[in-house]
């Protein structure tokens, strides 16, 4: 018990004098999340307002599909994109492996499905509201899309919250085509993993911390953004 009180009192020193090893893996971790979440969400939020406003022949495979994807184990993600990004891989002369790029497409491919099924939830019950109107003005595809996407705004930074909370908290894809390079593609999850196995546990609770913290924060972040609290209610 008393190595765990040592441990949670050294993590908190190290948050409080900005540990420069904390720093640097915090900063590489929120940019490697944020730029995997805005590529995917530009990707997961138009094909979903596309499913729920467009009918096609394959429209509700596509969607069992995307429901199904979100389940995907993201170390079998990893071995996938690893195999594309080797050497011997379609797309090993890019030279992507082991970088912090492969890693942002690891994280794009687990949480475009998950994105693009929470957003279609929200976006199917509002086309249902919204359908006749834009029917009766003539509007195109287009302006349906944008109307939806405009106006689901809120639900849309939810699923948003979603995709940011299972990129973040990944570590099987990340260490499989990122390595765990230090100074280089270690970020929150895979140090906590590596500073745990060496017994480092005040570090390792200090990036859980600071992992824990992250995710509140982006919660509240969300909140204020979206000014879901109106007259003292959620």
């Amino acid at each position: 018990m008393s190595d765990l009180w040592d441990g949670l009192s050294q993590a908190f020193w190290l948050v409080v004098m900005l540990d420069p090893d904390l720093v640097e893996i915090t900063l590489r971790s929120l940019r490697v999340t944020l730029t995997a979440l805005a590529i995917a969400s530009a990707i997961a939020l138009p094909l979903a307002a596309l499913l729920a406003v467009r009918r096609f022949r394959l429209r509700r495979p596509t969607i069992a599909v995307l429901n199904a994807l979100m389940g995907l184990p993201p170390v079998v993600v990893g071995l996938i994109v690893y195999v594309f990004l080797s050497r011997s891989g379609p797309l090993g002369v890019l030279g992507l492996l082991f970088t912090p790029s492969a890693m942002v497409i690891a994280q794009v491919i687990i949480i475009v499905p998950l994105v693009a099924s929470i957003a279609h939830q929200s976006l199917r019950e509002l086309w249902s509201d919204y359908h006749d109107l834009l029917i009766s003005l003539n509007t195109t595809q287009g302006q349906r899309i944008r109307a939806l996407l405009w106006d689901g705004r809120r639900a849309l930074l939810t699923a948003a919250l979603a995709g940011f909370g299972r990129a973040i908290g990944e570590v099987g894809a990340i260490m499989v085509v990122g390595g765990n390079i230090d100074h280089a593609t270690r970020v929150l999850t895979t140090a906590i993993a590596l500073e745990t196995g060496k017994g480092e546990f005040a570090m390792a609770l200090g990036l859980g911390f600071v992992l824990i913290g992250m995710a509140i924060a982006v919660n509240l972040s969300i909140h204020w953004i979206g000014h879901t609290e109106r007259g003292g209610r959620w």
